[in-house]
């Protein structure tokens, strides 16, 4: 009995110590936790300030006065697809900047195409324009120290939109804010002198313009001048001018930083070094010689500018918020013909599913392209949109996956073949006569998380042409999903000419499979 006691009051201090130990450890990771949920400086003062508005003697003023007095009342378009012409036309634009430049992105990266941007900005802001840059935080990569010495240039000023706190540990940060840190302004813009303007796809790193060697980003920007350049510069106001963006100046600390004399010569240095002849191809590009020996003709067309609220971040995600998605889904429901949708990312639900059954019940052909599990490079996303396969086939959608190794055919050579292919291109064609061009994909961050722009374009000379070289081209670059005879899916393709039909995730290994099975436990509505 004495024995029994002994070995239950050894039981019982064990787990008072076991207890005890796990209630300290759990106070201590919660002290850690807090310690390291440092905010974001939201209440930084700051300067109002809107686009300029008294541009007409510029250049590119009486240039877009001079298109507009033949064409009244409409805006100017013109597609860019490939990637070098897309940093071409932004770096020409720069270069004819006097007043104002206005730029709003995703995310900007320290590689060639950073360095370079960055240091046209510079060039632009010694003119005299004055620079306003904006950019959600946090896939951003280059050091708050290179933005606090640029944003030292008197005509420069940058903002971040939804800054995560620097103080502490920067993950704990962001799991510590994590119903706001979560949110994210996912919108792409660049104006000049509030006359000429370009939207799409794109951010500022290498990837999105073909500069990559191994890998190829396919996107896609729409030039805009005319009047929707000012609709765009007035979306730009109201993201730059909320209490989510951020000055620079509320992230400077007490290192020492070099000057803006020595950070301009470094940046001219590494601009030089990586990205002179970068600079040159751009602007040698087909677009842009077409530009300079006149030879574009734009598009003319009734348009506009629909964008989400900034205050989107801030609320619960309800249909009133959705003011994108809401405006497509309005212009999709209209279609008597033909809807094309080229979304990387691309999770439809259940709600979806029955919307798209919605469109192809009153007969209208719907045409959905996205990545494959190959070229997507969001595996988890992947994953989700796959348990909805057969039922978007089901509900008479002709679904389409993009190809990883589509650059490569026989007319490729090294300098234009790529190892793999991505499509990041978010656009839609109504009818072969409306275009939407912008930053919304398909998906629940998009749709309920993050906030997005777009610009709906009335013109079937564009939205046709663009449109009929999209499907003929699609047989080449992408697999037809479908199912045979008993239920299982297949892929069908032209390769080299010749069909090709796959039974299994096209192009993928075992471990990539295996990976895309493992995600199908993460949280649809994060994706």
């Amino acid at each position: 009995m004495l024995i029994h006691s002994l070995d239950l009051s050894r039981v019982y201090l064990a787990g008072s110590v076991k207890n005890l130990f796990s209630r300290s450890l759990t106070a201590l990771t919660l002290v850690l936790f807090i310690a390291g949920c440092a905010t974001a400086p939201l209440d930084f003062p700051r300067d109002y300030s809107e686009a300029e508005t008294d541009t007409g003697n510029t250049y590119l003023g009486k240039e877009v006065a001079e298109w507009t007095g033949v064409h009244p009342g409409k805006s100017g378009f013109y597609p860019v697809i490939n990637g070098l012409d897309a940093l071409g036309a932004r770096l020409a634009l720069i270069d004819r900047a006097e007043r104002s430049i206005d730029a709003q992105y995703f995310l900007m990266k320290p590689d060639s195409a950073g360095r370079l941007f960055a240091r046209k900005l510079l060039e632009a802001a010694d003119r005299g324009v004055r620079v306003r840059l904006l950019l959600d935080d946090i896939f951003t990569t280059v050091n708050d120290d290179a933005f606090v010495v640029l944003n030292k240039h008197p005509n420069i000023e940058l903002r971040l939109f939804n800054p995560i706190g620097r103080d502490g540990v920067y993950h704990l940060n962001y799991l510590g804010h994590f119903k706001l840190a979560n949110r994210r302004m996912h919108n792409k813009s660049f104006t000049v002198d509030n006359q000429v303007s370009i939207v799409g796809g794109r951010n500022i790193a290498d990837e999105y313009f073909e500069l990559l060697t191994d890998t190829e980003f396919v996107d896609f920007d729409m030039l805009a001048i005319g009047p929707v350049a000012a609709e765009i510069s007035i979306m730009f106001d109201r993201f730059w001018n909320h209490k989510l963006a951020v000055p620079m100046e509320a992230f400077e600390t007490n290192k020492k930083l070099p000057d803006l004399a020595t950070a301009r010569a470094n940046v001219d240095q590494a601009a030089v070094e990586a990205g002179q002849s970068i600079y040159g191809r751009a602007l040698e590009s087909e677009l842009m010689r077409n530009i300079v020996e006149d030879q574009v003709s734009l598009f003319p067309a009734d348009s506009r500018v629909v964008t989400d609220d900034p205050d989107k971040l801030l609320n619960k995600v309800s249909a009133d918020q959705k003011i994108l998605l809401t405006a497509l889904a309005s212009s999709v429901d209209e279609a008597e013909s033909e809807v094309v949708i080229i979304t990387p990312y691309f999770i439809p639900g259940k709600n979806g599913v029955e919307f798209w059954r919605s469109i192809t019940n009153k007969g209208v052909r719907v045409v959905i392209i996205t990545n494959s599990l190959a070229s997507n490079n969001h595996v988890p996303v992947h994953s989700a949109y796959a348990r909805y396969r057969r039922d978007m086939i089901s509900a008479g959608v002709e679904l389409y996956e993009v190809r990883v190794d589509a650059s490569k055919t026989p007319e490729s050579d090294a300098k234009t073949a790529y190892d793999s292919l991505t499509l990041h291109t978010k656009a839609a064609f109504i009818d072969r006569r409306y275009t939407l061009v912008g930053s919304l994909n398909l998906d629940p961050r998009s749709i309920d998380i993050n906030t997005e722009a777009g610009v709906f374009i009335d013109n079937a000379e564009l939205a046709g042409g663009l449109t009929d070289r999209l499907l003929t081209a699609l047989p080449s670059f992408a697999y037809r999903v479908t199912e045979n005879e008993k239920g299982k899916l297949r892929w069908t393709a032209l390769v080299d000419g010749e069909e090709v039909v796959e039974t299994t995730e096209p192009q993928t290994s075992a471990w990539l499979r295996f990976k895309a099975f493992l995600s199908r436990v993460l949280p649809e509505g994060q994706l």
